[in-house]
């Protein structure tokens, strides 16, 4: 059977009478007559579809394609088609019912035409090498190991669409509990926590997390959440990117072997449609497509009686005196299930950390409780005296736009998590002369 005949043909059964019967009328209708396969093909497809998937005309054109019945229409061609609607059915987490394009285009505000054009379905602003005709802004900035950050960050018009989804159907999506980044009611704290005052502690990272998170993948993610086939196409299209080839060469280099592998790994995933680093609508989505990783990695750490948390890209597991002598063990099997789920781990980041030693989590010492370094506080307690003595303006080298502000969320940072502490570093605050 050819392809053409076989999407005719589950256009139309899709807009008929879901029967054995209405299925050979439907056929019958998109051939101009009726065939001796067709009883049999609508049987085969019943078997296999008890009820109609009206979500799904993309998979139902390639399972009739693949029934042995099909085998018999070689010569066959469509004479008709019928775009048959497509509706959502099932929606677990009640969020914004979307059974077409129109009612996306309805939701964002947007006229199909601008739809298509922020969605890129035939791939134009990809390939175009103008940069007025594309969606996205591109910037580097140096990583603290030395390696290049690529960020994409979406021009004003489609930010505004994707904060629209973030808020009105992201958010009503839940991630994984093990998750703790980009989440409210979440934060650095919740994640080290878990592991504080554990005998050994675990951390490692994701190399790459959102450029990791594929546009199938993304697809994947709405087609959960309930929506049908061509609404979910749209939205992965609305939500990734891909960085043109003459971009990604005038980027800059790290410098380095171990760094220039991991760089042209990178650019090995940017080059297909991925998640872009900029996006509003990024953390969550690369948080939901992690679930699978979530949960692989939460059983693996309990079946070694031990606790898992994710911030982001950083992975924490945490277990009692018995793991001193597996954690080797332990770091393959991670690395083997990060790899399965379509992630590659940073092997130069990889700590295992002895309650011995001092145990660092997102910032935060962990040995007793979450705590920020007692070195962090030290530094911040010398320049909020010298600012108390000789004035702000002599301590504010990098002659920051609101210096007042900076340093009043590095003291809120302290007291977070050091109530005692953050309330003298409070308290000096306070002294300063700010007219200075």
């Amino acid at each position: 059977m050819r392809e053409d005949l076989a999407s005719a043909l589950a256009g139309a059964f899709l807009a008929g009478d879901w029967t054995a019967a209405g299925l050979v009328t439907s056929g019958t209708r998109v051939l101009r007559g009726r065939r001796a396969w067709l009883p049999a093909l609508s049987r085969e497809v019943l078997e296999l579809y008890p009820r109609a998937p009206q979500d799904r005309p993309r998979e139902l054109a390639a399972v009739v394609l693949s029934r042995p019945a099909a085998a018999r229409a070689r010569k066959a061609r469509p004479v008709s088609r019928v775009v048959a609607p497509t509706r959502m059915v099932a929606n677990p987490w009640h969020l914004p019912v979307l059974d077409d394009l129109s009612q996306l285009a309805a939701l964002l505000g947007l006229t199909q035409a601008e739809l298509d054009w922020f969605s890129d379905p035939k791939h134009w602003a990809r390939i175009t090498t103008s940069a007025a005709l594309q969606h996205y802004r591109v910037s580097t900035r140096p990583a603290p190991s030395g390696a290049v950050r690529v960020l994409e960050a979406p021009k004003h018009r489609l930010r505004t669409v994707q904060r629209l989804l973030l808020d009105r159907v992201l958010d009503g999506v839940p991630a994984h509990d093990a998750a703790h980044g980009f989440r409210r009611g979440r934060s650095v704290a919740s994640f080290a926590a878990p592991h504080a005052g554990r005998a050994v502690v675990l951390r490692m990272d994701l190399e790459g997390f959102f450029a990791s998170v594929t546009v199938g993948r993304v697809y994947g993610t709405f087609r959960t959440a309930g929506y049908p086939e061509p609404v979910a196409h749209c939205l992965a299209g609305l939500v990734t990117t891909v960085l043109p080839h003459r971009t990604w060469q005038a980027l800059p280099r790290p410098d380095g072997p171990a760094l220039l592998d991991a760089h042209w790994r990178l650019g090995r995933r940017l080059a297909a449609p991925h998640l872009p680093q900029g996006a509003p609508t990024s953390p969550a989505i690369a948080n939901l497509a992690a679930h699978r990783l979530d949960v692989r990695l939460t059983a693996l750490a309990q079946s070694w009686g031990g606790r898992y948390t994710r911030y982001a890209d950083d992975l924490a597991l945490s277990g009692e005196r018995s793991w001193r002598t597996g954690t080797s063990r332990l770091v393959d099997l991670v690395t083997d299930v990060a790899r399965d789920e379509g992630f590659r781990v940073n092997e130069r980041k990889t700590v295992v950390m002895p309650r011995g030693g001092r145990q660092v989590l997102g910032s935060l010492v962990v040995n007793d409780q979450p705590r920020v370094r007692r070195s962090e506080v030290d530094v911040l307690r010398a320049v909020l005296h010298n600012c108390v003595r000789h004035g702000p303006s002599s301590q504010d080298r990098e002659g920051r736009a609101d210096f007042r502000g900076h340093l009043t969320g590095r003291v809120g940072w302290v007291a977070q998590h050091d109530p005692v502490r953050g309330a003298r570093l409070r308290a000096d605050l306070e002294r300063i002369d700010w007219t200075r």
